[in-house]
């Protein structure tokens, strides 16, 4: 039996498409917040029709697939019988804001930690497969990250959220040790090759913003790692079965080779526009150069919240200025395709954000 957990999310519910559509029966648990079975099953539903999924297809999920709790408060269902069929898990349940949502290390810490514990006493368990960020390992700039469980001490995070994914990696290590633990780590997961922004609109919406701007705190020459998360999804079940040593760490990424230029990312997207692209009207600037354009930004974005504008202005500057890439040989040495360039899809996302404007399209980011 296979537990998911975070089927109701952009990458939870990318694994589940790949799995109802893939025509291989697996006996499924799914994780789901709701007052009821029947609540939680529609709510899974309701996610899988974001990814196109055939209604035949949903009718095979029903109320016995789903395991109703919330990994805020996990003594809620840890005591369900049906955990201790379980063979095989991936966890994908994180709250993901890059705001300061109080629930981030409620859940990301304190309930994944609680249902490690848990899972580790199954008897039946072969691989417990952790989804964290590339981004807790606090990169330095302008490097190739290699694949490895150390962390630096007294790393200082841009966000709360890769502080909790950091701390989790390191708490499931010291305190679950007869626990099948293997970790994957997606870089920075945006769009469907398929479905574009369909299923979520997470983060591709600040690529839209720095060209709307014509300025950004990156250059166009600084790359940037990004995966669509069908392919992540991919790689999570090709690392379910994979021989993988307990403990080990995987990055699911572009790579060195297919990462992109962020100039790469203006050409693609000026293409699928049918527009000029920035070009040399963009321009390198600083937060502080940004926050003295705060009266300007309801004129270019319309109605907008300032202040949280500014706020996602810093924390993506912050990231798309460090020029990183995650190193993917493990996984293409296990078999992996290599992934696609962000560029070679980014016109269905543009095309599935058409009539959204930039503070509809952040809502998912910072709940």
């Amino acid at each position: 039996m296979l537990l998911i957990t975070g089927v109701t999310g952009f990458l939870g519910g990318a694994v589940l498409e790949k799995i109802l559509t893939g025509g291989e029966s697996l006996h499924l648990l799914l994780l789901a917040r709701a007052s009821d079975p029947e609540g939680g099953l529609e709510r899974v539903r309701e996610n899988m029709r974001k990814f196109n999924v055939p209604a035949e297809k949903l009718a095979s999920l029903t109320v016995d697939n789903i395991l109703i709790g919330d990994l805020s408060q996990p003594e809620d269902f840890l005591n369900d019988p049906r955990l201790e069929q379980v063979t095989h898990v991936i966890n994908c349940a994180a709250v993901a804001s890059f705001g300061n949502n109080p629930l981030i290390w409620k859940v990301n810490v304190e309930g994944t930690l609680a249902l490690a514990h848990r899972m580790e006493r199954v008897k039946t368990l072969q691989r417990f497969l952790h989804v964290g960020t590339a981004m807790s390992c606090t990169p330095e700039q302008n490097s190739l990250v290699a694949e490895s469980a150390e962390f630096r001490e007294n790393a200082e995070h841009l966000v709360e959220y890769t502080r909790s994914k950091s701390t989790i990696e390191q708490l499931m290590r010291q305190r679950c040790p007869d626990l099948p633990l293997l970790i994957a780590r997606p870089s920075i997961v945006v769009g469907h090759t398929r479905h574009g922004c369909t299923p979520s609109s997470s983060i591709f919406w600040v690529f839209s913003m720095g060209l709307m701007l014509q300025k950004f705190m990156c250059s166009m020459e600084d790359r940037i790692d990004v995966v669509p998360v069908d392919y992540c999804a991919d790689a999570l079940l090709m690392l379910l079965g994979s021989n993988a040593h307990s403990g080990e760490v995987v990055h699911i990424s572009a790579g060195e080779e297919n990462s992109v230029r962020f100039g790469d990312i203006d050409m693609a997207m000026a293409q699928a526009l049918e527009k000029a692209p920035v070009g040399d009207k963009y321009a390198q600037v600083s937060y502080e150069t940004l926050v003295k354009m705060r009266r300007e930004l309801k004129g270019i974005f319309g109605p907008c919240n300032e202040r949280l504008m500014l706020k996602a202005m810093r924390l993506y500057g912050g990231f798309a200025t460090l020029n990183v890439r995650f190193s993917n040989e493990k996984l293409i040495s296990m078999g992996m395709p290599k992934p696609p360039r962000f560029t070679d899809y980014i016109a269905r996302c543009v095309q599935t954000t058409q009539g959204l404007t930039i503070p509809e399209q952040m809502a998912v980011d910072f709940k």
